[in-house]
């Protein structure tokens, strides 16, 4: 849910007004005989009962010029108009030419049917949504990772990258709804549709969620609303490119982008943008605008993304705040050329940021000041691309934050990003689920000793032909499963 000329004054140019045309008139020609010249005062005269309006004293009828004799009681004698004078003479219409009517006909078509197009396109007649009032608390969470788990219900969610579990509510979006469910039951208890616009991207922040609408270009129509209720609490536009995703720090809220990066407060303000702003009001504010982004990553208020640049010989990587003075003006943390290219941030943590070099197979910490830490063997196979959102598959629970490379499983310390341990085989990061942490695998759900990766025991969890990659979020005895567009849950 993002995103005026001001109307001239009327003209003061036209024909005078009657009054004003009778006293220019008045003053321009000679005086006839027996009348008072300008400015002479007229004769006095004895006003008598039924005596006629100054108007009627000046206006005179053609009856009374041929001489015939009226009836109209007469305080004055009358006199015929000076040559050319056109006191008394009602001025035509500039209306009662045919062809004027027809262009004021013209012109009420082109008003309506200007107004049919302004309604049939507007974004109030294609948006519809439903409130609710806030939800029954869920039951508490189990004490232990259940022996099985059984699907409650699914449904189409393809606009969320992560299930999207808040206020004791799932929330779903599909195609131009987000709807927010029941965990137990999936039954819809509120939505927000905008009919003539598709979803781009949905995520959760501020304990709030944000959604992302495609409009003309890009995902440039941002609504916020409250996960319980359906409430809109803030919107707005922006300039966020196609594909892109939500990363968040907590505090802000960044887009992805191949050229340009916007940061929000929680309630949707910009402030910050990176790259390639569309118009552009200052020059010479942002320090790389001809470079491309590869992955981005979000920790204590500030952004880190892989930059690729034409005249650098590798990519490069660049942490800056993300808020600032003016926010098309970065404040730049350290911008420094990695030693190999296809470089991937990971996370965030503080002031050290955690990047893959695939090519020298290794995992690299970099400090505040762009200087670098430690390095890690992490033999991982080379992607030709970016992964899609240009963001890593991550989680965090209070331990640990956990990296998905695509095939395996890797433990990081959240308090300076050193890798703890890996587990191969399986199909996302981990989360914290009755206590415990799981991690999918194929056929179900590894439960894990968090300390040292140890696998305690596995659940069985059919997910039928799906076997591609599995993000995980709990809401109270509810575990949530996102598989590629579907979302499941469980219990």
């Amino acid at each position: 849910m993002g995103q005026e000329s001001t109307p001239g004054q009327p003209s003061n140019f036209g024909p005078p007004r009657p009054s004003e045309q009778s006293d220019e008139a008045e003053s321009a020609l000679p005086s006839p005989a027996g009348f008072p010249t300008p400015g002479q005062p007229r004769p006095a005269t004895s006003p008598a009962a039924g005596s006629a309006t100054p108007a009627e004293n000046v206006a005179q009828t053609p009856a009374e010029i041929s001489g015939v004799t009226s009836t109209a009681p007469r305080s004055e004698a009358t006199f015929p108009p000076p040559p050319g004078s056109t006191v008394g003479k009602a001025r035509r219409s500039p209306w009662n030419r045919g062809r004027d009517r027809v262009v004021a006909v013209v012109i009420g078509v082109v008003v309506v049917a200007v107004a049919v197009v302004v309604a049939v396109t507007s974004d109030n007649l294609h948006t519809s949504r439903a409130r609710a009032d806030p939800p029954p608390a869920l039951p508490a969470p189990p004490s232990a990772v259940p022996g099985a788990m059984s699907l409650l219900w699914q449904a189409p969610s393809s606009a969320t990258p992560v299930p999207i579990g808040q206020a004791d509510t799932v929330t779903t979006a599909d195609g131009s709804e987000v709807a927010g469910r029941d965990p137990l039951t999936g039954r819809i208890r509120w939505h927000y549709t905008r009919e003539n616009l598709q979803l781009c991207t949905v995520d959760t922040a501020w304990g709030r969620v944000n959604a992302v609408y495609r409009k003309s270009m890009g995902c440039s129509e941002v609504t916020q609303l409250d996960p319980a209720t359906g409430r809109i609490t803030a919107q707005r536009n922006g300039d966020a490119e196609l594909g892109t995703r939500l990363v968040s720090d907590g505090s802000h809220v960044t887009t992805t982008g191949e050229h340009l990066l916007d940061t929000w407060r929680d309630d949707l303000v910009k402030s910050m943008e990176y790259g390639q702003v569309p118009f552009l009001q200052n020059a010479n504010k942002q320090p790389r605008p001809g470079c491309s982004y590869g992955t981005v990553a979000a920790g204590a208020d500030k952004i880190g993304v892989i930059e690729r640049c034409p005249d650098d010989p590798h990519d490069r990587l660049t942490v800056y705040k993300a808020t600032a003075e003016h926010e098309d003006e970065p404040q730049v943390v350290f911008s420094a050329v990695l030693a190999g290219s296809h470089a991937r941030v990971i996370a965030m943590s503080g002031n050290l940021t955690g990047v893959l070099l695939p090519e020298q197979k290794l995992y690299v910490i970099y400090g505040p000041d762009g200087t670098q830490k430690s390095a890690y063997p992490m033999d991982l196979p080379q992607p030709d691309v970016d992964p899609v959102g240009r963001t890593e598959q991550t989680s965090r629970t209070a331990a640990a934050i956990y990296w998905f490379t695509g095939s395996k499983t890797v433990a990081l310390s959240r308090d300076d990003l050193t890798p703890r341990w890996t587990l191969d085989g399986t199909l996302g990061p981990g989360i914290t689920f009755a206590n415990q942490l799981v991690v999918p695998i194929r056929g179900g759900l590894a439960v894990l000793n968090e300390a040292d990766g140890a696998t305690l025991r596995t659940v069985g969890v059919d997910r039928g032909a799906y076997t591609g990659p599995v993000r995980l979020t709990a809401l109270g005895p509810v575990l949530l499963e996102q598989r590629g567009t579907t979302l499941a849950a469980l219990r």
